[in-house]
């Protein structure tokens, strides 16, 4: 197996008038290709600052972070945009998709900030991305046309459409119910079982117990990094709710 992250000694640090905040300490992770894992931790533990930094969308105060053989610390903010766009999927907890556009053109959009063109069919791997997700038969609906499932199923679509070496799902089922929550994890199990490499953060112990590792943030630092042994199945929970729904009929 690659190692998709490597993080050592990973810190960072804001400045807050005269006080030095340390929302991260020295957090040293590896991801294997394949993992899932869930990131958790209280408010204020850290767990955002430390998405912020996998996903390249800040830089750390001192420490090392390799992502899928790239150094990212030291890069310039036009080379860590270009190594987003092609090496990191993300899906949000919000949807993030714009309002007026298609689900189509949703998928579509991080093609064209592809400088180097490595897509050259960019409507073919878009209707591929929404096939994959279920959603063949959804590609000329707008977001307000979708349920907040079907939503989130284009947000992964648009999170694969690049081929990323890692997908980072920040409380992607935050804003759904249960039932609906069970169907996007249900979605994204099978696609770590596909290969995807998955890390998810979530303050949901239930939703946590569905991939494959728990990392446990407390205070801007890891308190414990285990394997889940008891790893839920979203595909045989779905069939409890329909078996459910069926006897409320």
């Amino acid at each position: 197996m690659s190692v998709i992250i490597e993080t050592r000694g990973l810190t960072r640090t804001f400045q807050v008038g005269d006080i030095a905040v340390h929302a991260l300490s020295e957090i040293d992770l590896s991801v294997q290709a394949g993992d899932f894992v869930a990131i958790m931790g209280a408010s204020g533990s850290g767990k955002s600052t430390f998405m912020n930094l996998l996903g390249c969308l800040d830089t750390p105060s001192a420490g090392s972070y390799l992502l899928d053989g790239v150094q990212v610390e030291g890069l310039s903010r036009n080379e860590r945009a270009a190594i987003r766009n092609r090496k990191i999927g993300f899906v949000f907890q919000g949807f993030n998709l714009l309002p007026r556009t298609t689900a189509l053109e949703n998928v579509e959009l991080p093609l064209f900030y592809d400088r180097q063109n490595h897509t050259k069919n960019h409507r073919q791997a878009a209707i591929e991305a929404l096939t994959r997700v279920g959603l063949a038969d959804r590609l000329d609906h707008t977001p307000s046309q979708l349920s907040g499932g079907q939503q989130q199923r284009v947000a992964i679509a648009r999170a694969l459409v690049n081929r990323p070496a890692i997908v980072l799902a920040d409380e992607p089922t935050g804003n759904l119910d249960s039932r609906t929550s069970v169907e996007i994890v249900a979605l994204l199990q099978k696609l770590n079982a596909d290969g995807v490499t998955i890390v998810l953060v979530t303050h949901e112990r239930d939703i946590a117990l569905y991939t494959g590792r728990i990392v446990k943030l407390r205070d801007g630092r890891i308190v414990s990094d285990e394997t889940v042994t008891d790893r839920r199945n979203a595909a045989a929970d779905l069939t409890t709710f329909r078996e459910g729904e069926s006897e409320a009929i």
